[in-house]
């Protein structure tokens, strides 16, 4: 398969990829707001939401407890916003990105990965109880989702005989990836809510734990978590438009506004997702982890693998 030419744009851009993944995030999180404003406000009071609880979060002081770790504690609440800016810079914008990787599918899900380590952290340096049953139920969820994500994210990998995204992306010409294998496509964006901590997968910030890793978050550090996470859902959506969704590929608009409709799109279903669908206990969806969407997940890769070598 020739290999699609993709430029690598200068670092400084890579303001303008921050700049719009924050855009994706805060349209997250708007659209969010309406969606939970239940008739009791209008569209405009959950379109402007974001913008007053930030406001409301910057105004508030930081919350103490006794013996925390605080350098652990605020790498874990910030560093999903760098995990998820991470993850976009393998993802073609058209023909432009910032990093052009061999290894990018390999890239995104050691990223993901990442957010293990930092969910744990959020959980653990508060010295608190409530916080870290929240770290521990997101292990037990990641436990779930994150051998289906794999392989999930191997599926199309095998199907364009590449690791590169963009060579993924150029190999949906005429079908998408997402119509022949949508086994793979719904694993991932169960991966994706999953590494997100959202809707169905929010039991490590549940209510019935006092908000789990985010009990004792308050101010800023309770900002910089809820804005990762939305970050991080925005990262997933566009991650899976070059590796399901056809990439740039679509008729009238230029490839580099196609990627970013794709993203609105899916994007908007994964919000949605939040208010339609219920909490799953993190113990029942490892049972469903690993007794319904790996075999599931694994079939598609063994079939997407024949086809790949009858192709050849």
């Amino acid at each position: 398969m020739t290999e699609p030419a993709v430029s690598t744009v200068p670092g400084v851009w890579a303001i303008a990829a921050a700049a719009l993944l924050t855009a994706l995030g805060y349209y997250a999180a708007a659209l969010d707001g309406v969606f939970g404003a239940r008739g009791d406000g209008t569209a405009l009071a959950g379109v402007t939401a974001p913008m007053h609880e930030s406001a409301r979060l910057m105004r508030q002081r930081r919350r103490v407890t006794i013996a925390a770790d605080r350098p652990l504690w605020r790498v874990g609440g910030a560093g999903l916003i760098v995990v998820a800016l991470l993850m976009i810079t393998v993802v073609p914008l058209g023909r432009w990105t910032l990093f052009d990787l061999d290894v990018g599918v390999v890239w995104f899900n050691a990223m993901d990965v990442m957010v293990w380590a930092l969910v744990w952290l959020a959980g653990w340096g508060p010295n608190s109880a409530h916080s870290l049953i929240g770290g521990y139920r997101f292990l037990a969820q990641a436990l779930g989702y994150e051998l289906p994500l794999m392989f999930a994210l191997v599926a199309p990998a095998i199907a364009a005989q590449s690791l590169r995204v963009a060579t993924v992306a150029s190999a949906q010409q005429g079908l998408w990836f997402a119509v022949w294998m949508p086994l793979a496509f719904v694993v991932y964006c169960v991966g994706v809510v999953g590494f997100s901590v959202w809707g169905p997968f929010s039991p490590a910030v549940g209510a019935d734990i006092a908000g789990g890793v985010t009990a004792e978050m308050s101010g800023v550090d309770r900002l910089l978590f809820q804005a990762g996470r939305y970050l991080l859902l925005a990262a997933g959506a566009a991650f899976a438009v070059p590796m399901f969704l056809g990439g740039d590929a679509g008729p009238l608009l230029p490839g580099w506004l196609w990627v970013i409709v794709k993203t609105v799109a899916l994007l908007s279903v994964l919000v949605w997702l939040r208010r339609h669908v219920p909490a799953l206990r993190p113990d029942k969806f490892m049972e469903v982890g690993w007794m319904v969407l790996l075999p599931a997940v694994v079939l598609q890769v063994l079939v997407v693998a024949v086809v790949a070598v009858w192709r050849s």
